[in-house]
């Protein structure tokens, strides 16, 4: 049975509180968030968290407006499930997308999906292995499809055959990601999927150890309860390469559609400047981990 003390979110959150930084302001400039992602360029590395079904769970068009939003701010648009119909009207807003894909028992869908994305134009692709089992451990089913745990190799096979790089989701441990990166994963995302485990490890707690092994080989994305630039800020300073903005988003949706998103990407991006400026982080190559100390107190 669910214990709501091992709510991985909460443990998540707290643990970003207590993640303090230190100011730093002699020779300070006033600081420039903008990055490249896969050869190309964006206003800043935070990004929209991997959502899906919102025309579902809040009302029509809330996908593509989610997409407008991301656009509008000039930065990366992480989507879930989503058919081609809707991933074709989603890029039609010219967001950048990187599809992730959950790994479905037949692996035959996988490479079709693939296939879509490359076609499409799609900034990148991915493959949620977090998302096989469902809550007793048997095998998930989503939308009516089998789901089922990748091996390595058919990683491998996955990475070989995508023309797009291919994020791996849900990482969150070192063996995964050494896994992932012997398979020629084109980046890693850690996470622990909104509480898909209870007592689930804060991402940013192993992030630094799993940067320390990937060595700039491929990006590492973050997300999870990252809701503000300063969270953003934390995340990048211990070594993320971007960050992902998830149910916040959801609200800004329904306050006020695309320009509710594009607005709350735009504030935590002023966030993030601000807490750069006050460390001396001029751009995003001086994020430093010694700016962050875990409270004792």
């Amino acid at each position: 049975m669910s214990d709501a003390r091992g709510n991985s979110n909460a443990i998540t959150r707290e643990y970003l509180d207590s993640l303090l930084i230190e100011t730093r302001y002699l020779d300070s400039v006033n600081p420039d968030p903008s990055f490249k992602l896969f050869g190309e360029c964006f206003a800043s590395p935070i990004m929209t968290a991997a959502l899906s079904h919102l025309d579902h769970f809040m009302y029509e068009g809330a996908m593509k407006e989610l997409a407008q939003g991301a656009a509008d701010a000039g930065t990366v648009m992480f989507m879930g499930m989503a058919g081609e119909a809707e991933i074709e009207d989603l890029a039609s807003t010219g967001a950048r997308i990187v599809e992730i894909i959950k790994p479905y028992a037949d692996r035959d869908v996988i490479y079709r999906k693939i296939e879509h994305a490359e076609k499409h134009g799609l900034l990148a692709v991915g493959v949620d292995i977090d998302h096989p089992f469902g809550p007793d451990g048997s095998d998930d089913y989503v939308d009516g499809q089998r789901m089922k745990a990748l091996t390595s190799v058919e990683l491998a096979e996955l990475c070989k055959a995508s023309k797009l790089p291919l994020v791996v989701k849900g990482v969150l441990s070192m063996k995964d990601t050494e896994k992932s990166l012997a398979a020629g994963a084109g980046g890693l995302l850690v996470s622990h999927h909104n509480n898909r485990i209870e007592y689930a490890l804060p991402p940013l707690c192993i992030l630094p150890e799993i940067v320390a092994l990937t060595a700039k080989r491929a990006p590492v994305f973050v997300d999870c309860e990252i809701a503000t630039g300063m969270d953003a800020f934390k995340a990048l300073c211990l070594g993320a390469t971007a960050v992902g903005i998830g149910r916040p988003l959801m609200g800004a949706l329904k306050k006020n559609h695309a320009a509710g998103v594009s607005e709350y990407l735009n504030n935590a991006v002023d966030e993030l400047k601000k807490a750069m400026a006050f460390t001396g982080c001029g751009d995003l190559t001086k994020m430093d981990p010694t700016i962050i100390h875990r409270r004792s107190f």
